[in-house]
């Protein structure tokens, strides 16, 4: 098996966990590393995620590293945690033993892969990159909001008010749609979910549809430029009148998990709308039998 490395450089937890990767998993798989992280293991070969070619990348961080990742590489992502909020993660790091069961599963190939909707788009007819959770289009200056048409596969179906406007994935519809009233989706579903950002009227409401139409967001107030971006990570200038088309991808994002659900997942993050303090029972997880 020849396995990836990813880590956070900027979170000293993330490169820590990192180093014990290094040691547990060296000489046992082929091991490349992110040349984003020179400092572990200098004796291994260390590539840009693009050209790594692994049969599993293990990113460790926060959401955000593995939103990273996965929009730089098409094999299948480990998630661990390193000590953030971490929705998409398949690993908490609180416990180093966590760390190294999951290795050692991952090692055994005693794991499932698990396929989730991705986003394409193209702004003015030019291609953008895929974006796992949402793509926003937004006024590009703070306080100032825009007027944005909004068209389902071609047809304009009206004008939203707003600071600007999400199209995200039932991924990403805990992500920053739901801080702005979004539904949760469970990720086993294909649908985009189309949510205002600070609405001019107050009960405007998030839409969820079914993923074969193309949504088209168009920049519509004279002299205000707006910006389109992906995933929290990627701007792109949109100029008066310019147009975003989003659309589901024909690619997907791969998780390597162990088998706990996507609302085990989320307990403890503050996310489900009931209470978690619950007596008897042990949630809803549903993991594999422990390795023999």
């Amino acid at each position: 098996m020849k396995i990836g490395l990813q880590a956070n450089p900027r979170k000293p937890p993330a490169i820590e966990l990192g180093r014990r990767l290094v040691e547990r998993v060296a000489g046992r798989a082929d091991l490349v590393v992110s040349d984003e992280n020179p400092s572990l293991g200098p004796e291994l070969p260390h590539r840009p995620l693009v050209e790594m070619r692994p049969d599993v990348v293990v990113a460790i961080g926060g959401d955000g590293t593995f939103l990273y990742t996965l929009g730089r590489t098409s094999a299948p992502v480990l998630p661990i945690n390193a000590g953030t909020v971490g929705v998409l993660a398949e690993v908490a790091s609180e416990r180093l033993s966590d760390l190294d069961d999951a290795l050692e599963r991952l090692l055994s190939g005693f794991y499932h892969l698990e396929e989730r909707m991705k986003l394409g788009a193209d702004l003015g007819g030019q291609p953008l990159p895929d974006a796992t959770n949402e793509y926003v289009v937004h006024a590009a200056r703070a306080g100032r909001m825009g007027l944005f048409e909004v068209a389902f596969d071609g047809v304009v179906a009206g004008r939203i008010r707003a600071d600007g406007v999400i199209v995200a994935t039932p991924t990403g519809s805990t992500a920053y749609s739901l801080s702005s009233f979004g539904p949760i989706v469970d990720p086993g579903l294909d649908a985009l979910i189309l949510t205002a950002i600070a609405p001019f009227r107050a009960e405007a409401r998030a839409i969820v549809v079914e993923p074969l139409h193309t949504l088209r967001l168009r920049n519509i107030l004279p002299g205000r430029e707006a910006i389109a971006i992906a995933d929290g990570q990627t701007e792109f200038a949109m100029a008066p009148d310019a147009a975003l088309t989003v659309y589901r991808s024909p690619r997907r994002a791969t998780f390597v998990r162990f088998g706990s659900t996507f609302f085990y997942r989320l307990r403890g993050k503050r996310i489900l709308p009931w209470s978690e303090d619950m007596e008897g029972g042990s949630g809803d997880r549903a993991d594999v039998p422990p390795l023999p």
